[in-house]
C-alpha cells in the first residue's frame, strides 16, 4: 500500500503507474476525499479548543454560584458536533484506506514500459534441449511410464489437476526435498505453514481486494486457500516491530498452491502446464531499505542456482510494467526451456515490492540503536515452482527409447535411482 502523503504529493507519477500496469484509475477520489478528511480534522482541532473554552466557562460559572444552564448547554452542542464530526472523519479515512488497497506499487525506474512484448531479456544459461528424435510431450511420458494421470486427477476433482504415481510422485517429492536443502544451507530458515489463511492475511500481501475472484474462499470460515507460501510466510510478522539488527530474515518453506484462475481460458491445458493445485518452494526475504535491490540480486541467484544444479537450460526476464504484478516494484521470471513442449515455462518470478506489503501488513523495524521505527522491504521468489520444474525434467532428459534418466543432483533423493522406465 502507498503511503496517502506520498500520493497526495506525487499524483503524476502514482497516476502514470496505474496506467503502466493497466489498473482503474480512482487516483481522483482519494484525493478528493483526503481534501475531505484535511478539512474535518480542522473543524475538529477547531471544535476541541471551542469544547475546551466551553468547558471553562462551565466550570468558572459553577464557582461563582451562578446558573450554568446555558454554558453546560454550549458544551454539550459542541460535543455533538465533535461527536458526529468523528464519526464522519472515520467513515471518510475506511472510504481512502478501500481505495489505497487498489492502487498498485509504483514500478521501479530500470522497469521497461509496456505489456509483455516489453519484457527484456537479461541472460540465459546453458544450450537449448536439441534431442536426436522427436521429443514427446511430458503428459505423453508420463501416461506411458505410468508416473502420470491426468485422467484420474479430472476423475476426482475435475479439469486442472493430475494424479502422480510411483517414481513420478517420488521424484515430486525429491525435488523439493533438494530445493529445501540447498536453500537452508545458503542461510533460509525453513517453515512448516497453514494452507489457510484469513483475509487480513491475504490483504497484507495484496492478493486482497486485487485477486478475490481468482482464489479459493470458504465463506463458513472467512478462510483462503493459499495461493503461495508468499502469503504465510511474509505475513508471519504482520503487525510487529522487528530490531534492525536481525535483518535480513530469510525464510523458506514447501507447500501447494491453489488458484482458481490457471486453466481458465483455454490455454496450456493438457498436461501439468496449468493447473488449479500444484507444489512450489518459496523463498521471502525482510531487508532495510537500502540493500533491497542487492536482495533482489542475490534471491535470483539462489533460485537460479537449483535450475543450474539441475542442468536445465533457462533465461532471465525483467518484466515490463504491464506484466508486472500489482504488489510488485521490480520482477524477474526465470524461464526454463522444455524440448517437448518446445516452449519457455516460467519456474520463478522474484520480486521485490519496497515497503508496500510492509504498510499494508503494519510491519516494521526499529533502527539500530532505538529511534522511530521504519517500514522494512519485503522479497519473494519461487525456489522453485512444481511441477513445471518436472516437466522440463521429464521432457530434457527423456531417450529415445521412452524412458527419464534423472539429474545427478537428485539420484541421492532418489534412492540411487538414476532413471525411470
Amino acid at each position: 500500500m502507498l503511503d496517502l502523503k506520498y500520493i497526495r504529493e506525487n499524483p503524476e507519477l502514482i497516476r502514470q503507474a496505474i496506467a503502466s500496469k493497466h489498473e482503474a484509475d480512482r487516483l481522483d477520489e482519494i484525493l478528493d476525499l483526503d481534501g475531505r478528511r484535511r478539512a474535518i480534522i480542522a473543524e475538529v482541532e477547531t471544535l476541541k479548543h471551542e469544547k475546551n473554552i466551553a468547558s471553562e466557562n462551565v466550570a468558572r460559572t459553577k464557582k461563582a454560584g451562578g446558573d450554568a444552564a446555558d454554558a453546560i448547554l454550549a458544551l454539550r452542542v459542541v460535543s455533538d458536533k465533535t461527536q458526529s464530526l468523528d464519526e464522519s472523519l472515520r467513515q471518510v479515512e475506511e472510504q481512502i484506506l478501500q481505495l489505497q488497497l487498489r492502487i498498485p506499487n509504483v514500478p521501479h525506474p530500470d522497469v521497461p514500459v509496456g505489456d509483455e512484448s516489453a519484457n527484456r531479456e537479461i541472460r540465459s544459461w546453458g544450450e537449448k534441449s536439441v534431442l536426436p528424435f522427436k521429443a514427446a510431450p511430458h503428459w505423453e511420458l508420463g501416461e506411458t511410464l505410468g508416473i502420470y494421470d491426468g485422467a484420474a486427477g479430472a476423475n476426482i476433482s475435475g479439469s486442472g489437476f493430475f494424479v502422480l504415481r510411483g517414481a513420478g510422485a517420488k521424484m515430486q517429492r525429491a525435488l523439493i526435498n533438494f530445493m529445501l536443502d540447498r536453500h537452508t544451507a545458503n542461510g533460509y530458515i525453513e517453515h512448516r505453514l497453514p494452507y489457510l489463511v484469513t483475509s487480513r492475511t491475504m490483504q497484507g500481501t495484496g492478493q486482497l481486494p486485487k485477486l478475490a475472484e481468482d482464489m479459493y474462499h470458504l465463506d463458513a470460515d472467512d478462510l483462503y486457500l493459499i495461493p503461495t507460501a508468499e502469503v504465510p510466510l511474509t505475513n508471519l510478522s504482520a503487525g510487529s516491530i522487528v530490531p534492525a539488527d536481525q535483518l535480513p530474515q530469510k525464510a523458506v518453506a514447501y507447500t501447494p498452491c491453489f488458484r482458481r484462475e490457471s486453466g481458465a481460458h483455454g490455454k496450456d491445458t493438457r498436461g501439468m502446464l496449468r493447473v488449479h493445485q500444484f507444489d512450489k518452494v518459496e523463498l521471502v526475504k525482510i531487508v532495510e531499505p537500502e540493500s533491497s535491490y542487492d536482495e533482489l540480486e542475490t534471491l535470483l541467484a539462489d533460485a537460479e542456482s537449483i535450475l543450474q544444479a539441475l542442468k536445465l537450460p533457462y533465461r532471465v526476464k525483467l518484466l515490463a510494467t504491464g506484466d508486472l504484478s500489482f504488489a510488485a516494484a521490480k520482477c524477474y521470471d526465470l524461464e526454463v526451456y522444455s524440448a517437448g513442449v518446445d516452449a519457455w515455462l516460467e519456474v520463478s518470478s522474484c520480486s521485490n515490492f519496497v515497503d508496500f506489503q510492509a504498510r499494508r501488513m503494519s510491519l516494521r523495524a526499529r533502527p539500530k540503536g532505538g529511534g522511530k521505527p521504519f517500514f522494512p522491504h519485503t522479497l519473494n521468489g519461487s525456489g522453485l515452482a512444481l511441477p513445471r520444474t518436472m516437466i522440463a525434467i521429464w521432457e530434457n532428459y527423456q531417450t529415445a527409447t521412452g524412458t527419464i534418466r534423472i539429474p545427478d543432483v537428485l539420484v541421492p533423493y532418489m534412492g540411487g535411482q538414476t532413471e525411470i522406465g
